[in-house]
């Protein structure tokens, strides 16, 4: 940028013969108007606005011949550069490289093409988890950790629980280690969910309707109770399948130590040590700390001597566990949290 040293004696702003950048600048945003020339100032640098405004508040007299001759360097500019249909990757890649630098030129440039990711990867949380963890099976592992990285953590554990479990580690590993993805893997990523979302239209919306019933059942204000007997006077069956959702293995860790302790009266040690196999540690520490401390260490000791256990038996004990919790719900001996809400002390 120029400095500010064309001032005439009475400290008004003298337009010289031959004009810099700046003032180029300053005649051009002082001819287009106040809108258009608003919109540009917004994209300058703070030292960059306050020289070419306080460059424009000074200027007067402008001559003609002045104003031509800045507007022509502006069009013939511009002309240059009006082959590029847009701003493509490359050109911007190139114009803030001159602008930022390459370090900051790369950040700019991950916000920009992330952004632009968001809204269609917002489109597969309609996806079963199933199949996209299948679609993406076959990619390399950086980027099944790229793809996960965009995804809200429910759904992306979601799908790391779906994909083949000698690879889950090194996903994981990758994701974690990530902080900033490369442009080119964006681009490739941008790539893939195309991909995705064309065979996914293809194929139609997977509902999982059980599971979203449950849901809604588990947040019902009125009589849940009654409602699930409404239900099963039209389907004994489906609401069999609701009611083993509403009451997901998984909610226990949301509840009271005064709730998982009744609990513990009624199912045996042995049934925990296997249902708490790769179970949550939110689950796993609400059992846990509810035991006296004797009692935990040797809780845990069997479980590392019942060494692994086919996850078909590990969900049948859930099973078990959960059925009985919800006959204790039944008969009011325990008060159940369906789902995680928040509390007051």
């Amino acid at each position: 940028m120029a400095e500010l040293n064309n001032m005439d004696d009475d400290g008004e702003y003298a337009i010289p013969t031959k004009l810099t950048p700046v003032e180029q600048a300053a005649i051009v945003l002082l001819s287009i108007g106040e809108e258009p020339a608003a919109a540009v100032l917004r994209c300058l640098s703070r030292e960059e606005l306050l020289e070419v405004t306080q460059v424009m508040s000074r200027m007067s007299g402008i001559k003609v011949e002045s104003v031509k001759n800045a507007m022509q360097k502006f069009f013939d500019d511009y002309r240059e550069q009006s082959g590029v249909h847009g701003a493509s990757r490359s050109y911007l890649k190139r114009s803030l490289d001159l602008a930022l630098g390459g370090d900051l030129a790369n950040t700019v440039l991950n916000n920009i093409y992330g952004d632009e990711l968001r809204p269609k990867m917002a489109r597969l949380q309609w996806a079963s988890p199933k199949w996209l963890a299948e679609y993406i099976s076959n990619e390399h592992v950086q980027m099944q950790a790229v793809f996960l990285a965009f995804l809200p953590a429910a759904l992306a554990g979601q799908i790391i629980d779906g994909l083949p479990q000698d690879s889950r580690d090194l996903v994981l590993l990758n994701l974690a280690r990530m902080e900033e993805v490369d442009a080119d893997l964006l681009q490739e990523l941008d790539e893939l969910v195309d991909r995705c979302l064309s065979s996914f239209d293809s194929q139609g919306t997977s509902v999982e309707g059980i599971r979203q019933t449950a849901e809604i059942l588990n947040r019902l204000p009125s009589n849940r109770a009654q409602m699930v007997e409404l239900l099963r006077a039209h389907d004994p069956d489906v609401v069999s399948k609701i009611e083993l959702s509403m009451y997901d293995f998984f909610i226990l860790g949301n509840q009271t130590e005064q709730a998982i302790t009744r609990i513990l009266e009624d199912v045996p040690l042995e049934q925990w040590a296997i249902a708490l196999k790769g179970a949550d540690i939110a689950v796993r520490d609400a059992v846990l700390k509810t035991m006296p401390k004797r009692q935990a260490q040797a809780f845990e000791d069997m479980m590392r001597r019942a060494g692994p256990v086919p996850m078909s038996r590990i969900e049948q004990t859930r099973q078990e566990i959960m059925a009985t919790v919800k006959a204790l719900a039944d008969a009011g001996e325990v008060e159940i949290q369906l789902f995680a809400e928040q509390v007051v002390e």
